[in-house]
Formats: structure tokens, C-alpha cells, sequence
């Protein structure tokens, strides 16, 4: 069985740094590279992008809304054109920071309130995975199973790309229980090395009300800026080495 472990990385601005990403890239096997907008800057996704060749781990784009103040994490009213503007503007950039440094994107994963507003509406997925397929149709979509987003890959000719996320809680419906509401965010290491075993072992996650919830995906996601993201990344890592697992970039899941 291969898996992959991603990681949003690249996450400070200027002289801010949000995570340890040197600690981190020796844990994960694909980084999901913030593009200036919700953070990040020039020299950050320049350092990012280095360390991530070096290390031999993939690497994607992160776009999110123009949006510092909130980490991307505030709903704005955006037309879809716009939307799909800024997202090429943010892959494009990562594309040339990447051939700079003799590496390739390969997938584009959608930060927070960007991917909800993607999810939201069935005409914008559509519109942004056609979009992504006319700079590359070999580029993969990192998504949530059963969203729109996954929906819209699809019709689009390009492949998406589930995911697990390690340190959220899902509701009985498979979404995530919103940030801000108690335990949406799970940061006991212990909580977080069992949910990831049940995930190996049945491809299955506990909701936050009990009940046992399907999740089909062969990406596990931790964010970087969970407190003690990597304490949590290197539990989950050797959580998929005991199980016989090999821990495999996204990019290669499908050779």
C-alpha cells in the first residue's frame, strides 16, 4: 500500500514564520506551498520550493484568497473570474519558482475559505479545474472525497486527489466540523496516531458524534499550523510505517 503525507508549508510572511518547514520536510512526502495571497511571499516559496527538491519531497500549489489580515480564512465576494485569475496567477508563479530550481508542481491544493467557495458553487469548481487543466493537465487536485471539487476534476479530464485530514474532526455528513466550535481542531497526539491507525486499517474515521464514517483516500493531511504539527506529522508517519505502509509523494501514487 502507498500513502502520502502532505503539509501546507511555506506559511509566514517576511521575517513571521507560522511552523517548523525544515522540520517538517523530512516527515512528509508533499508540500502544499502557499502563494503569496492568503501568505507567503517570494523568498519564502523560493526557500520552500529549494528545501522541498532537496529533500525529494513533491510539491503543489497552495492558492487562497488575497486575504493576510485572515489567513485566507474569511469568505469575500470574488467573481468567479477573478477567482480563476488569481488561482493561474498563484500556480504560475510556483511553476516558476519550481523550474527554477529544476522541480515540478504537480498538484494544486486549495486553501480554506478559497476551497469552500469552490465547493459552494458547482459553475466556479468547474470553471477552476478546466482552468488548472489548461496549465497542465497532468496537475492532480487535492480535495475532500465526495466534494464538488472532486466532481468537477473529473468532468474537467484531470485527476483529483482525496484526502484524510489527520487533525480535523468530520461530521456524520464527512465535512469538517467548523473551525471555532469545540474539538473542530485536534491536537492530542494520542487522539490523532488512533484516528490515522482506523483510517489504515478500515479506511474509516470516528465522527465527532460517534458514529463510523467511510473515508476513501490515499493522501493523509496534517496542517502546519496546528499546534505541534510536528510532533503530529512524525505520530502519523510512523503510524503509516507500522502498518507496512510506503509513504510515496502524491505525484507517484498513480505510476
Amino acid at each position: 500500500m502507498k500513502i502520502d503525507l502532505n503539509s501546507d508549508m511555506g506559511e509566514g510572511f517576511g521575517r513571521w514564520r507560522i511552523a517548523d518547514d525544515n522540520g517538517l520536510m523530512d516527515v512528509i512526502s508533499s508540500a502544499n506551498v502557499a502563494c503569496g495571497f492568503h501568505v507567503g511571499d517570494y523568498a519564502i516559496m523560493n526557500r520552500t520550493v529549494q528545501l522541498a527538491k532537496e529533500k525529494g519531497v513533491g510539491i503543489g500549489a497552495h492558492p487562497g484568497l488575497p486575504d493576510l489580515m485572515g489567513f485566507g480564512r474569511r469568505a469575500m465576494s470574488i467573481s468567479d473570474a477573478d477567482m480563476e485569475a488569481m488561482m493561474v496567477y498563484q500556480i504560475g508563479a510556483l511553476q516558476a519558482v519550481a523550474a527554477l530550481h529544476g522541480h515540478r508542481v504537480t498538484h494544486v491544493s486549495y486553501h480554506a475559505a478559497f476551497g469552500n467557495m469552490a465547493n459552494a458553487d458547482e459553475g466556479l469548481a468547474l470553471r477552476l479545474a478546466r482552468a488548472i487543466a489548461a496549465l497542465d493537465r497532468e496537475l492532480t487536485v487535492f480535495c475532500m472525497p465526495g466534494q464538488l471539487t472532486e466532481r468537477a476534476a473529473d468532468k474537467a479530464g484531470i485527476r483529483a486527489q482525496t484526502l484524510f485530514l489527520a487533525d480535523r474532526a468530520y461530521t456524520s455528513l464527512g465535512t469538517l466540523v467548523p473551525r471555532g466550535q469545540p474539538g473542530a481542531v485536534i491536537h492530542d497526539l494520542d487522539a490523532v496516531r488512533a484516528r490515522v491507525r482506523q483510517f489504515l486499517e478500515d479506511g474509516s474515521v470516528t465522527t465527532s458524534v460517534g458514529s463510523r464514517l467511510e473515508v476513501k483516500a490515499q493522501s493523509i493531511l496534517v496542517h502546519s499550523d496546528t499546534p505541534g504539527s510536528l510532533e503530529l506529522a512524525k505520530a502519523i508517519r510512523s503510524e503509516i510505517e507500522a502498518t507496512g505502509a510506503v509513504l510515496t509523494p502524491a505525484f507517484q501514487l498513480h505510476d
